[in-house]
């Protein structure tokens, strides 16, 4: 067994695809599991902090604080962000989530989205942030000032249907919203860098590039879109020598040739069930030029099975992923509410026991 070390150089190791003491560990929730683990762990409910240490969770993110003006209206039943996003809650029989909803910029033109009010980087504090890396710096920490996700965000605007026309035809109006949307956050995550004097780890970009049965675009369409956009956030990343890990649910191992060439070495989600996503499938083909993050299934025993289903499938998981280094254990995306309490828990101390090296 090898001797331990902090998260920071854990996950450190791990990104460079070599083996560290253990697997590192990272956490996403929906409220309801979520409240639960804290009284699980007789934590308050706000004790974020709290939980992650319960859990063993090597990962941190530090973020400016906004100050600037209300950019948009309160809408009874919703809430809504500095970018004009509604969302309303949805309770179902398990717990509840805040679903996206009116789509504000469905049906607005370029001059609609040009002078739609969006955060801008000026109107935020940045002065804290190199006293949250010192703080938090034994951890490996995450410095973006936001995911990009042009297809997920601006459907959230704009709806999914829409978004996705947009990118097909070339409609003015959606690409503009997307370059402002990532201009603002590439932005943003500059002055994090800037602020935080060597204090950040790595970089956690997000695309939605595929379904549960394949890609979502063609891929000329994220060459010619997508692609060029995020390659600019790369580029940003690379200046600061750090390491970059994409979000992407659904089957995305299509695009993960072009990932590389772009300098994203890390892929998160990794959802088994969708095509071409199989972890074995993905530890082979790209195993020596790619890190992984998630890889345990929120549809899967986790939500479905007994306490010993859960382990097991953890270590099968664990099995494949971890030879040679390179794996970061976590859900495929935010755990859902229908997890059984026991289930969770168990999945994290088998993380931190048998995920050793």
């Amino acid at each position: 067994m090898k001797k331990e070390t902090t998260s920071k150089e854990r996950v450190l190791t791990t990104f460079a695809r070599q083996e560290p003491d253990r697997v590192p560990i990272n956490y996403l929730s929906n409220p309801g599991i979520d409240r639960r683990l804290k009284d699980h762990f007789g934590l308050a409910a706000d004790d974020y902090e709290g939980l992650r240490q319960a859990l063993g969770v090597d990962f941190r993110a530090v973020y400016p604080r906004y100050v600037g003006p209300k950019l948009h209206e309160d809408v009874p039943g919703r809430t809504v962000d500095n970018w004009g996003i509604h969302r309303r809650w949805i309770e179902h029989e398990s717990g509840g989530y805040w679903d996206y909803c009116d789509f504000p910029l469905e049906h607005a033109t370029e001059e609609q989205v040009a002078a739609w009010s969006m955060p801008d980087p000026d109107n935020f504090d940045y002065s804290e942030i190199a006293d949250a890396c010192r703080r938090l710096g034994h951890y490996a920490i995450n410095g973006a000032g936001g995911f990009g996700d042009i297809i997920n965000a601006n459907g959230m605007l704009r709806t999914m249907q829409q978004t996705l026309i947009d990118l097909a035809t070339d409609n003015p109006a959606g690409l503009l919203l997307a370059d402002r949307r990532m201009n603002i956050i590439i932005e943003i995550t500059a002055r994090i860098l800037e602020a935080a004097r060597g204090g950040v780890d790595f970089i956690w970009m997000g695309e939605d590039l595929g379904t549960q049965r394949g890609p979502t675009i063609s891929m000329k369409t994220f060459r010619k879109h997508i692609r060029p956009r995020y390659q600019k956030y790369c580029d940003l990343a690379r200046a600061y020598d750090l390491p970059i890990m994409m979000h992407c649910c659904g089957s995305s191992s299509w695009a993960f040739d072009d990932f590389i060439e772009m300098g994203i070495t890390i892929s998160d989600t990794l959802q088994p069930e969708a095509k071409d996503m199989a972890p074995a499938y993905l530890k082979a083909r790209y195993g020596d030029r790619m890190a992984f993050h998630g890889c345990i299934s929120t549809a899967g025993p986790v939500a479905y099975g007994t306490v010993d289903e859960t382990v097991a499938y953890c270590k099968e998981i664990m099995d494949i992923m971890m030879p040679g280094g390179g794996y970061c254990f976590a859900p495929t995306h935010a755990l859902q509410d229908n997890s059984p309490t026991e289930n969770v828990v168990a999945m994290y101390e088998v993380a931190r026991t048998y995920g050793r090296y």
